[in-house]
């Protein structure tokens, strides 16, 4: 039985791409597995920032933590449990002024976390959540996927390197108020090779 969890990043709830985009495939891989369960986590309804409580909560040893700092780390926790659990991660990631929307960076902060997700190593970061899939897919209006002033789609891909994810397949739903119809059959193309 498959894992998959879904992140949703678009600060749109209604006529969002990516979060149509992101449906469609998660439908698509429970179909071609029917017992898979599914996680979604919509940051785009916002998540918390980490602040500096959080960083003095998250650099106290675990058996250290007082009340008080279980509870500024609860919402990583949570976040960091979800992604170890799943196998397949697929997240909706349009590009905003050339980079991530900030939920998605929001969320990044909270899962990347030394001796959970990665540790440190004398050869330098290792991750920790190996054997699992990662699927993005890119939105944007104006922005080529991958071009000079796309900061979001490698970024995105390092994020999962660095946590031990290095499967990763980018769907390209790029240039979208250039050409929308073009744009969305090369991702809907792309999504049906990689379900």
């Amino acid at each position: 039985m498959t894992s998959i969890l879904h992140l949703d990043s678009s600060a749109r709830v209604e006529g969002s791409h990516s979060r149509k985009l992101g449906a469609d495939f998660v439908t698509s891989l429970k179909e071609a597995d029917p017992t898979a369960t599914v996680t979604h986590r919509n940051t785009g309804q916002g998540i918390a920032l980490i602040d500096e409580k959080w960083v003095q909560a998250n650099f106290t040893p675990e058996a250290e933590r007082n009340a008080e700092q279980k509870e500024k780390l609860a919402l990583s926790d949570a976040l960091v449990a979800e992604l170890q659990a799943a196998d397949h991660i697929v997240i909706g990631a349009p590009i905003y002024n050339f980079s991530v929307p900030a939920s998605l960076k929001a969320w990044i902060d909270m899962v990347c976390r030394a001796g959970l997700t990665f540790r440190y190593t004398h050869e330098g970061p290792q991750g920790l959540l190996s054997d699992k899939k990662a699927t993005i897919i890119v939105t944007s209006g104006g922005t080529p996927v991958r071009g000079d002033v796309d900061f979001a789609t490698d970024y995105l891909v390092q994020v999962m390197n660095f946590i031990g994810i290095t499967d990763v397949t980018i769907i390209d739903a790029g240039l979208l108020m250039a050409d929308e119809q073009t744009s969305l059959d090369r991702a809907k193309e792309q999504m049906a090779e990689a379900a």
